[in-house]
This record gives C-alpha cells, sequence and structure tokens, in this order.
C-alpha cells in the first residue's frame, strides 16, 4: 500500500486530526495523519477592517471565511486521495489571541469586535497594571473591557460572555464556553500554579467595579480555563452544519481547548521547554520566552502570558510587523505589471529579500517606520508609516530593502533587550516562523 491509499484509509476510518487557525491574513486548515505529517492544506484569505478608528473582522466574515477554509480543504483531499472527509480524530482551533468579543444573555454581539490590533484602552491598561502590580497590555481583553466601563458604555451592563475569536468559534460548534491557558492569559492574568485566572486580581476588579452595579462578576462572564489535553466539548449536530453545511461532516466529534497563535507557534516549534522561545513574525511580531524564573520587575514592555500546559511565558508583542513591507513589494509588483512582465509573489519576495543581503551594515543610512497601526511598546497611539532618508545617504534597492526588513524586528528589540540585559533571562534556543522568514538565511540573520 503507498502513501496515498495509506492516508485514503486513515480518512475514511476518522483517523486524522484537523486543526483550523484564524491569522491576521489568512484563515489555515491544515489535516495531520497518525503519524503526525501534514496530508492536505486549506486556506482563505481576508483583512481587517479600520471602521470608526477600531481594527474590526465582521463576524461573517469569520464564518465565511472558516467555510471557504473548510471547503478548500475537503475539495484538495478529494482531488488527492479520492475520499470525503466524515470525520476526525480530533479538531483544534486557535486564533488571533486577545480582543474583545462581547455576547449578551442571548448570545448577540453587543459591539463590533475588537481586536488586538486596537490601541485604544492606554487609559485602562495603566489603571489595571497598578491595581494589579501586574502589566496589563493594552490588547488583552480585560483592558477593553474596563475601558468600555471607563468610557461609560451602555452594553457594558448586557454584558454575559466575554471571549476570544478562537473561544468565539469554538463556542458556536460545541456549545462549551471555555479556552485554552494560552489564550485565557490574553484575556486575564494567570496564575501558573493554580492553572486558572488569578483569585486575587478577580477580586480586586470586581472591588473596582462594585460602585457600577452590573449585574455579572468577572468570573461568570470569563470562560472557564482549560489545558492542553483536557477534554473541551465535541462538534454539535448545528456546529457540524456550520463547519460543513453540505452534510458530510458527522458530529460527535472531540476538540481540545480553543488556543490563541501564541500557543500554536510554542507547539510548532516546540518551544515549550524553559530557557526556549521563538518568534512568530507576521502582521505583528511577539517573542514567547519561557522562563525558569519569575521576572524581577513589571515592565509594560513585557506580557506575562503561559504555554498552553500553563508554564509561565515573557512575550513581547509588536503590532507592526510584515504589512508596510508587503504594501512596498506590492508596489513593486505594480511597476513591473506595467511593463508586461509578471513575477510570482513568493519569487518577488525571494528576489528582494536576497538583494538585500548586498546592503550595507548600517542600510546606508536609511530609516524605515512601519507602524501602519499604534505601537504600544514604543508609545504610539496610531500607525503612520514613514520611509526617510538624507540626500547624502546611499539610497538603492539593497539598503531599502534591508532598512524595512530591520524595521520589521525593531520594536521587537527593546523589549528583548530588558529580558536579555535587564533581567539576564538566558535562551538557549530560539525559533523563528512566519512569511518574514520563508527565504533561507535573511529572516534568520537579522533578527
Amino acid at each position: 500500500m503507498n502513501d496515498r491509499e495509506r492516508l485514503a484509509e486513515e480518512i475514511c476510518r476518522g483517523e486524522c486530526i484537523l486543526g483550523i487557525e484564524f491569522g491576521s491574513t489568512r484563515i489555515k486548515a491544515v489535516l495531520i495523519d497518525k503519524k503526525n505529517r501534514p496530508a492536505a492544506e486549506g486556506s482563505f484569505g481576508w483583512e481587517n477592517r479600520l471602521e470608526d478608528g477600531v481594527w474590526t473582522y465582521h463576524l461573517e466574515d469569520v464564518w465565511g471565511g472558516l467555510l471557504a477554509c473548510y471547503q478548500d480543504l475537503k475539495q484538495t483531499v478529494k482531488k488527492t486521495y479520492g475520499v470525503v472527509p466524515k470525520r476526525f480524530a480530533a479538531i483544534g482551533f486557535s486564533a488571533m489571541m486577545h480582543g474583545y468579543l462581547a455576547f449578551d444573555a442571548a448570545g448577540e454581539l453587543l459591539v463590533p469586535f475588537r481586536t488586538w490590533r486596537n490601541t485604544i484602552t492606554q487609559e485602562a491598561s495603566h489603571l489595571l497594571t497598578e491595581e494589579f502590580a501586574f502589566h496589563i497590555p493594552q490588547r488583552w481583553s480585560i483592558a477593553h473591557l474596563y475601558q468600555a466601563i471607563l468610557n461609560g458604555e451602555a452594553h457594558v451592563a448586557d454584558v454575559r460572555f466575554l471571549t476570544t475569536l478562537a473561544g468565539y468559534v469554538h463556542w458556536k460548534l460545541t456549545g462549551q464556553r471555555v479556552i485554552g491557558i494560552g489564550d485565557a492569559a490574553g484575556m486575564f492574568p494567570i496564575d501558573s500554579a493554580a492553572k486558572d485566572y488569578d483569585a486575587r486580581m478577580l477580586g480586586q476588579f470586581d472591588t473596582l467595579v462594585q460602585e457600577k452595579g452590573y449585574p455579572w462578576k468577572l468570573r461568570e462572564i470569563l470562560p472557564q480555563v482549560c489545558t492542553a489535553g483536557e477534554s473541551a466539548g465535541v462538534l454539535t449536530p448545528e456546529g457540524a452544519l456550520l463547519l460543513d453545511p453540505e452534510g458530510d461532516l458527522e458530529s460527535g466529534i472531540p476538540l481540545c481547548p480553543p488556543e490563541g497563535d501564541a500557543g500554536t507557534g510554542m507547539a510548532a516549534t516546540n518551544s515549550v521547554a524553559v530557557r526556549t522561545g521563538n518568534v512568530s513574525a507576521g502582521t505583528s511580531i511577539f517573542a514567547m520566552t519561557v522562563l525558569e524564573r519569575e521576572l524581577r520587575g513589571t515592565y509594560e514592555e513585557i506580557d506575562m502570558v503561559t504555554t498552553p500546559s500553563g508554564e509561565p511565558v515573557a512575550m513581547v508583542h509588536c503590532n507592526n510587523c510584515t504589512s508596510d513591507l508587503n504594501a512596498w513589494v506590492s508596489l513593486f509588483s505594480e511597476a513591473l505589471s506595467l511593463f508586461g512582465a509578471s513575477v510570482e509573489s513568493g519569487a518577488l519576495f525571494e528576489g528582494l529579500f536576497k538583494k538585500s543581503l548586498e546592503g550595507d551594515a548600517d542600510c546606508g543610512g536609511l530609516l524605515s517606520y512601519n507602524y501602519v497601526s499604534g505601537e504600544s511598546v514604543t508609545g504610539f497611539d496610531t500607525g503612520r508609516p514613514l520611509f526617510v532618508r538624507r540626500p547624502e545617504d546611499t539610497f538603492n534597492l539593497s539598503n531599502f530593502m534591508r532598512v524595512h526588513i530591520y524595521s520589521a524586528y525593531a520594536a521587537l528589540a527593546d523589549g528583548m533587550e530588558i529580558l536579555t540585559k535587564r533581567e539576564g533571562i538566558e535562551i538557549d534556543r530560539m525559533y523563528g516562523h512566519g512569511g518574514l522568514f520563508k527565504t533561507e538565511g535573511v529572516g534568520q540573520r537579522y533578527l
């Protein structure tokens, strides 16, 4: 029996595992065989929207994108193996962490989804950090909730469930209001010993907003925390139809706890042990370092989160990475097409990245600020991408590309220097993953 026939049988017997992730620009589905190797993939491209000053995705985009992504996977399986997937050994969802998805008692969304990319909660972030003596980033769900309270937003009284994107999709497919501990750590501080939300801080928050008279306590509206390996429910008949309206997919499939993209990055790079770390580089960029001891200080640039099993992790998260770089490469592609030339996107990126290696160590004096959105690590509320040069600088293609790749890492360096220089944290291995590392030896070298 060849590999194709073996995989066809595994798919028919429902022995493969399905993983789906909602990234910033792409929804990805991967089917994994019994040997933990990719058997098929599907994807769908999407983009966030800036509406009324808020970065958001519409919920219809979530479901339309999920359907398109799953259908792409399903068609790939039919074309490659000649079978239709009807059951999986397990399913898991992950997505962009943080943000604010608030629902009322009827399960209706109260305000548009406020994503991780927003920098509109500075006041709440500052006040909660002082209250807890624990850094609360602007992206975290609790910062969004408290900012809505400070703003006097009427919808807060009606909140009955607060979750993340992965938690939302999981809830709709299983009926379970649960969340993986890594994703939960982007909602509210986690007690790694208890493997749950920090009880002291929960009480502090309830006391802080007591005079408002809300008909809920914070723990009541947060999803239940689960660690890796725990059961998080099964696919309901309604959930199966949401994922596959054609009706081929069976219900009853077990699901793992929904996780954030940070958790999937740690798992994918095997960076879950102490003194290991990984850098995820896409629309945003973040570094995760698994700690062997607690940090001595509290820093605005460092977020304390966890591995999928609940171990403490220092996270440096920057809102901006490749968006500005991608825009420039798109401009080059448009210029080429003006003269009838067509270069595949991957080849164009590879050629330009390799050209950057010819650039000067100081990028010829050129400067790039890649802030398409605000950047809390360096104290900017809104984005204004800038490319700057002096008349005497060496302005050529290699330096231009080099400085734009450098700028993708620049804000990250601020946080990492706190860990390595001020805190003396030692890291044995650091892995890079994401689009910035696809061209061998360029992104890794600059990092």
